[in-house]
């Protein structure tokens, strides 16, 4: 089991953000959680990380349940990638220590590098196809290239479970696909964590992201397999507005129609 959430509550102030979530997800699937800003998926993703603690409810992340276990050994075992660890990264860092910091969940080095270290991080980078960027400057980088570097970083500690929470933000077209193939190639390898894809835009969920969740107001809407979830009438409630979907090259597209 890689996530299972029991009836999960959390409320901030006297305002429920989530409200009776339940999830399971089995080691080998890639999930999308999908959903508007402000419908919880940010505190969810908090709660999946040990960041953030439910007011109610059960949680357990690779197979440790919350409460019996160390939490700050369990989040070197979770992948988080976000926009917003680029403002944690010193521009000057070369991509290669950036990648090797992932194995101590720093920012920076700080511990000591074994040789083997440096050559599992350089083969994740050529896994990415950026291993030429290894001894650049992070700031030299494109949008696109940054995002693969957060990723390769939380690939280097082995994670059972990889958060990507909207990593397409920012980037234009060809790097956003650039980017999605590389999830696609990730999410097709066997021995890679499971992963969790967080977005609004429908159509960046590839074919190896077969599950989906849809959260509206805190609430599961609905959750499965992905071809009975992306429907023109679940997604239109979801989003709050009609809604048309259809498929090409085995992806979502969805069309706005008021």
């Amino acid at each position: 089991m890689i996530v299972e959430l029991k009836d999960i509550i959390w409320k901030r102030d006297s305002r429920t953000i989530l409200n009776h979530i339940n999830w399971t997800i089995q080691k080998g699937e890639n999930w999308a959680l999908v959903g508007l800003n402000g419908s919880g998926k940010t505190s969810l993703l908090k709660i999946i990380a040990g960041t953030m603690w439910p007011s109610k409810g059960e949680v357990w992340v690779l197979n440790q349940r919350f409460g019996n276990t160390d939490l700050r050994k369990l989040r070197r075992s979770i992948g988080w990638v976000s926009n917003a660890l680029h403002e944690q990264i010193h521009g000057e860092e070369p991509v290669l220590d950036i990648v090797i910091s992932g194995k101590f969940a720093s920012f920076g080095i700080y511990e000591k590098v074994e040789k083997e270290d440096v050559e599992y991080a350089t083969t994740i980078l050529k896994q990415l196809k950026i291993d030429h960027f290894k001894d650049c400057p992070f700031f030299q980088l494109s949008q696109g290239e940054k995002q693969k570097v957060l990723i390769a970083r939380a690939l280097m500690a082995k994670p059972g479970l990889l958060i990507l929470d909207e990593p397409c933000n920012g980037l234009d077209v060809l790097a956003r696909e650039n980017l999605l193939q590389t999830i696609q190639h990730m999410g097709e390898n066997p021995e890679g964590p499971s992963i969790v894809y967080v977005t609004h835009h429908i159509e960046e969920i590839v074919p190896t992201i077969s599950k989906v969740i849809l959260l509206k107001k805190g609430q599961v809407l609905a959750q499965g397999n992905r071809d009975d979830i992306l429907t023109s009438q679940q997604l239109s409630e979801c989003f709050s507005t009609r809604v048309d979907v259809h498929w090409n090259k085995e992806r979502p597209w969805i069309t706005v129609l008021e």
